[in-house]
């Protein structure tokens, strides 16, 4: 069960998110007096949320036991198998989301691959943002221009996007497709292409997040959103540790919640076929003597 489920208020609920607890498991092994000290609440209070979440807890394993021993009687242990042939054809199978660059597609085996999280980090000014955009422009090509045809959640977390540059690119986007539609039809009547820029700016659901407390609600809300908006085949966050280099000092629980979200957008690539794509800043470290470039926060 996640914490948003727990039946305590929302204050509650938003200081634990807050705090990177999204699951009953995690409350599993904390003292009342740590939990008081990192939700800066009571200690009376903090001893009722343990025994809420507890009483949940219990009541969810209670009811997965008797799941798992109606599963035991029925379930076929191999039923559930798939041979590396099998995931070797799936990978094949999948498209792509062109990054407009062919050097960089080539990289990338193909392009942005969906069901798989790419993270991709750069200095300031390499273009990382443009490079965002392209991709939730690029996921609108329609299948039979080789795209997906889906539709795009842009994530912005430093304010960094720009709609009159996301509306150039889709002007560029729909010419591209123009010429190469008169290239292919030379010999035949040319098709028009429907799309206008206004089409592909009102496919991208834009999300702007002012702190890290607002980007791990979205990104618990994204299950949700993902359910009512099938036609979504990417997720572009820009950039994904932006609020946590500037607001934590507790180095363990930062780790804690970035690695919390990471399984959380793996899970949704997964089980919604969609891309993610995390823009990420690089930071300098001194290794064996010598400084060089890493991603941050890794």
């Amino acid at each position: 069960m996640e914490i948003w489920r727990l039946p305590i208020s929302a204050s509650q609920r938003g200081k634990l998110i807050s705090a990177g607890y999204t699951s009953l498991s995690s409350l599993s092994s904390i003292s009342s007096s740590d939990l008081a000290r990192e939700l800066n609440v009571s200690e009376s209070e903090a001893m009722n949320i343990l025994k809420v979440a507890s009483h949940s807890r219990g009541s969810e394993t209670s009811n997965a036991s008797c799941s798992i021993v109606e599963v035991l009687d029925t379930f076929q242990w191999w039923a559930g198998a798939q041979s590396a042939w099998d995931m070797l054809h799936d990978e094949e199978s999948l498209m792509h989301i062109t990054t407009s660059s062919a050097d960089l597609d080539n990289i990338l085996g193909g392009g942005i691959h969906c069901k798989e999280v790419t993270e991709i980090g750069g200095v300031p000014g390499i273009g990382k943002t443009q490079l965002g955009i392209q991709i939730a422009v690029n996921v609108q090509i329609p299948n039979d221009f080789g795209g997906l045809g889906g539709k795009a959640i842009y994530i912005d977390t430093e304010g960094s996007f720009m709609v009159e540059r996301a509306f150039q690119i889709a002007e560029a986007c729909i010419e591209d497709m123009s010429e190469y539609n008169r290239f292919l039809r030379k010999d035949f009547q040319e098709c028009k292409i429907k799309m206008q820029p206004q089409d592909i700016l009102e496919n991208i659901f834009y999300f702007r997040i002012c702190s890290y407390t607002e980007q791990i609600a979205l990104i618990n809300y994204l299950d949700k959103f993902l359910s009512e908006h099938k036609d979504v085949k990417v997720i572009v966050v820009d950039s994904v540790t932006f609020h946590f280099r500037q607001d934590f000092d507790d180095m363990a629980l930062r780790t804690r919640v970035l690695s919390g979200m990471a399984l959380k957008l793996m899970n949704l690539a997964k089980r919604f076929s969609l891309a993610v794509v995390l823009l990420n800043q690089v930071t300098t470290k001194h290794t064996e003597a010598s400084f060089q470039l890493a991603l941050a926060l890794v």
